[in-house]
């Protein structure tokens, strides 16, 4: 753990812990961007899956954690985090190898495109909430903001990168192969996390039965107006935001009739603005206060979502690139503030389950974003189905701007009420 917050020597370079966790999650979201275009454009081109297909299929990665996620934090608060974050990164490995190689032999498939993203989503719930549990317990509270700013703004500018290579490489060596790259980087990846050298912090083995101890984290997600807010906030963004990024494989390679490529730079725009978002989140946080930064991050979200509807061919798709980088921007100052509260004032042997049950809420509400983008693909139309997910997702800032949280300066100075609500429900437990 790092001396401190006030530190002269930059977080990356004082904390090594904190250095090999953000060079895995970088790596990390850099393989994950290169996937998140490549699996769509397998469906949408090689295996000429209808329009419901090309939609679900971004759900199945976000499917695990409404199905199994408040069980899989369960494990986490129960197990050591790095041998868990190890085993997700090598299951990763051999699940997507699997797609280049079946492309090569002839045997890739709908169904095996659709398990192989499936199976990678369980991983990646297990990698993810050990991930933050371990952020947790290598940097200390004053330093969550620096720290959770970091590796947003490098996940952010990662995934920039990633989009535009993956849109790039799947027009001129096919998307299975570019799933190499994928397999590449969860490697490295893997080698950054064995480098960590955490003394963890693990809850002591328990008698309670794993349905009790599941519902311990769900009601500690919603014991307090704060954790409440936050939920409904990020549940409501995700539904209707993720309606309209569902489509954007369809809205541009069928009804634009553009290009990989095109769609690599849309998505890439957004993690150039999400990479600004958070590397200014705890500057912009010092200045106008965590509270104003949360609220109104969204708005600009909104609009920046809405540009997607006067996309048109050639110079028409420049407005999207402007829309989609303000978005990212929007969605890293809210993941930034949020998350930093949230380990603020989760106890490290709930972090597990906290972070479980609330992205059963928030990620949840990604799966069924996808499958009902699917459905009003079918059924309404692409474009009109992008405007009910823009609708949707104006719901998110109203609930910031309108909630219980809407005069609140700082988050941190809210820091004792959940604590103290996590006492009593410990002493209550035992």
């Amino acid at each position: 753990m790092s001396t401190g917050g006030t530190a002269e020597r930059h977080l990356f370079v004082r904390n090594r812990n904190f250095r090999a966790l953000m060079v895995s999650s970088t790596f990390g979201v850099l393989g994950n961007a290169v996937a998140a275009v490549a699996l769509p454009v397998i469906a949408a081109v090689e295996l000429d899956a209808s329009n419901f297909e090309v939609a679900a299929l971004a759900g199945m990665t976000f499917l695990p954690w409404l199905l199994c996620g408040l069980l899989i934090g369960v494990w986490v608060d129960r197990l050591p985090r790095k041998p868990v974050m190890l085993a997700s990164l090598a299951v990763r490995v051999v699940v997507l190898a699997l797609l280049p190689v079946g492309y090569w032999f002839g045997f890739l498939s709908t169904p095996l495109l659709f398990a192989a993203a499936f199976i990678a989503g369980v991983a990646g719930v297990f990698f993810q909430l050990a991930d933050a549990a371990l952020v947790q317990q290598a940097v200390t509270p004053d330093e969550l903001m620096e720290g959770n700013g970091l590796i947003t703004g490098s996940g952010a500018a990662a995934d920039a990168a990633g989009r535009s290579a993956g849109g790039w490489l799947s027009g001129t060596v096919g998307a299975s192969n570019t799933l190499i790259v994928q397999v590449t980087t969860s490697v490295i990846a893997l080698v950054a996390i064995q480098r960590l050298d955490v003394k963890e912090i693990v809850r002591p083995r328990s008698d309670h039965r794993i349905v009790r101890e599941m519902w311990e984290g769900l009601r500690y997600t919603f014991s307090t107006a704060p954790l409440r807010a936050l939920l409904l906030n990020a549940a409501l963004w995700n539904l209707g935001g993720n309606i309209s990024a569902s489509l954007l494989v369809l809205l541009v390679l069928r009804t634009l009739g553009e290009s990989e490529l095109w769609l690599g730079l849309l998505l890439a725009a957004s993690s150039i603005g999400g990479a600004v978002g958070g590397v200014t989140a705890n500057s912009l946080g010092e200045r106008f206060g965590s509270g104003p930064l949360w609220r109104w991050s969204m708005v600009p979200g909104v609009f920046g979502y809405a540009s997607l509807l006067i996309l048109s061919p050639g110079a028409g798709m420049l407005w999207g690139l402007l829309g989609m980088f303000v978005m990212g921007a929007s969605v890293s100052w809210n993941i930034v503030v949020g998350t930093s509260f949230r380990q603020r004032v989760c106890p490290p042997d709930m972090m597990g389950r906290l972070g479980a049950a609330s992205r059963t809420v928030s990620w949840g509400m990604l799966a069924l974003a996808s499958l009902l983008a699917g459905i009003l693909a079918e059924t309404v139309g692409i474009r009109e189905a992008v405007l009910i997910g823009v609708l949707i997702a104006c719901t998110a800032p109203l609930v910031a701007l309108l909630g219980p949280l809407r005069g609140v300066k700082r988050l941190e100075d809210l820091v004792e009420a959940p604590a103290a609500a996590a006492q009593v429900q410990v002493t209550k437990n035992t």
